[in-house]
């Protein structure tokens, strides 16, 4: 490493290592904002509309505020209504007002739409809600990332991306350094428990996604006896992610994510091969594992080039490429895609692609291309940054990431990298809570895990609801990042629990409603933002 950078490394690091201050005590009493509903728009008629202004510090509970934004769907038989059903789709950095304005309708079974307002808000540093910004403009930051792969594999390619991360850091704290200092997920549960007061509910109905599953954890230890209902699906492990059990590897390898998308990815090749070539493309080319572990290993040398619909051209790496199946593996119903793809870089050549810029990029790519628009701000998503605990080495991330590739081949190393830059943050929110995660909360929750989840592996499942006094477990035999669109059956116990206050047996089982390769249903647009 260049000893400039060296040093620069040295010095922003060393703000990251110290340690944080000990769990906040109970603040000073917040007023509770009032919500003025207002219409979100012509093209949103069926939706509501507001923002509110809480406390940036809630030490200070009368000093400077943040803006947060938030939508609701109205409950549709107003006479029945049991509250305000209160949800997060994950991240962090996921957007909750997108979240309900775009599968609020379809997520819910009609009885939970009958009986709640649907209610989503973007978190604080988030999308609408005052975000954190890396860099003074959006075209400041797309230019900085522009010819970065999604992540290093190569000597150079490393310290470049040492470099970006970095700088990353850097812009961060010289541009939202106020914003940072307040971004902590437990800052977010009182933001949240504000708003449940501020819709009247004597306590919170919950639906949390992923991170929003943590952020669930956070809520209930801080405010243990304002729980009506709980519903968890997609657990991230508190421990895993704070770093509270004392493991001090890179927060993206304590998260298991490389070892879920390895556990995921072999059982989309094993579907794939079972549906045949009629059914995956992939599986006409030969044994689906043994053609996708070559043309992985083919693109580390020889990237292809493919032409998009509007006649431009995309250059596929093997960082892309396995960047691309990560998150291809959320959603079964996109296997098929998933399958197209890896079977067009499989027959490709590069040479043949580049002289005449002639091979069509299969739909999944073209969806992922126009993806990467959607986020205002890389910076919306390095909550992580200000509260989980790191490993304080960011220049032993390659040590690191060769054995994460070792233990989960491709994914262990791509999701390695992703908390690098929270190693140079030096930013903490000493309001955060990172433990212990026992929770006293006598509330019956219902906790819900898929056996093949690449982002919040099965295993996190059970040791999760455990830190629940009366967790009720529902395992979905299946595939994919949360049951969103996926099992009627869990959408059912889901409905039973939030409008009677019934939960499942500990235990349950429930099945997706189709397999991965079967031919898909009517199509219907849920949110996929982004995630851990």
């Amino acid at each position: 490493m260049r000893p400039l950078l060296r040093r620069l490394t040295v010095a922003v690091a060393a703000g990251a290592l110290v340690a944080p201050a000990a769990p906040a005590v109970a603040a000073p009493k917040s007023v509770v904002p009032e919500i003025a509903w207002g219409s979100c728009g012509a093209e949103l008629p069926a939706f509501q509309c507001a923002t509110v202004e809480v406390p940036t510090d809630y030490d200070r509970p009368h000093g400077p505020t943040t803006t947060i934004a938030l939508t609701r769907l109205p409950a549709t038989d107003p006479a029945r209504k049991l509250g305000t059903l209160f949800t997060n789709p994950g991240g962090p950095g996921g957007s909750g007002v997108d979240f309900v304005q775009q599968s609020g309708q379809a997520a819910y079974q009609p009885e939970v739409r009958a009986r709640f307002d649907i209610l989503g808000f973007d978190p604080r540093g988030v999308g609408r809600s005052d975000p954190v910004t890396c860099f003074p403009t959006a075209a400041e930051e797309a230019a900085a990332f522009a010819d970065e792969p999604p992540y290093p594999v190569t000597a150079a390619e490393e310290r470049a991306y040492t470099a970006l991360s970095l700088k990353l850091a850097i812009g961060c704290r010289t541009t939202s350094p106020d914003r940072l200092a307040h971004y902590s997920t437990a800052n977010v549960a009182r933001d949240m428990d504000l708003l449940r007061q501020a819709v009247g509910d004597d306590k919170l109905s919950y639906v949390g996604y992923s991170y929003g599953t943590y952020l669930g954890a956070t809520y209930a230890r801080l405010f243990p006896d304002k729980i009506r209902a709980f519903v968890l699906d997609g657990t991230l492990s508190p421990e895993w992610y704070s770093g509270s059990d004392g493991d001090r590897r890179p927060i993206g390898d304590r998260l298991r994510q490389g070892d879920g998308a390895v556990e995921t990815f072999e059982q989309f090749l094993a579907e794939c091969a079972k549906a045949g070539p009629d059914r995956c493309s992939l599986a006409g080319l030969g044994d689906p594992k043994t053609v996708a572990e070559s043309t992985f290993e083919r693109l580390k040398t020889n990237p292809v080039v493919l032409t998009l619909p509007d006649g431009s051209t995309l250059t596929v790496t093997y960082q892309l490429a396995v960047q691309v199946s990560f998150f291809s593996l959320y959603e079964p119903a996109g296997w098929p895609a998933l399958a197209d793809l890896l079977a067009e870089l499989a027959t490709a050549s590069a040479t043949k692609a580049r002289a005449k810029s002639a091979v069509r990029a299969p739909e999944v790519l073209v969806q992922w291309n126009r993806r990467k628009e959607e986020y205002p701000s890389i910076g919306t998503a390095l909550q992580p940054c200000v509260e989980a605990k790191h490993s304080g080495r960011p220049l032993a991330y390659p040590r690191y990431a060769d054995a994460a590739d070792k233990r989960a081949p491709h994914f262990g190393r791509m999701r390695l990298w992703l908390g690098q830059p929270c190693e140079f943050m030096g930013v903490r929110d000493h309001d955060a809570f990172l433990g212990p995660w026992k929770l006293s909360t006598r509330t019956p929750v219902m906790v819900i895990g898929t056996r093949y989840d690449p982002a919040t592996p099965y295993q996190a499942t059970r040791p999760y609801a455990d830190l629940y006094r009366n967790a009720h477990l529902v395992t979905v035999e299946g595939y994919g990042h949360t049951v969103l669109g996926k099992s009627t059956c869990a959408d059912t116990l889901i409905t039973t629990y939030l409008t009677t206050l019934k939960a499942p047996a500990d235990g349950s089982t429930c099945t997706q409603d189709r397999k991965p390769f079967d031919p898909p249903p009517a199509k219907v647009k849920l949110f996929q933002g982004p995630g851990l």
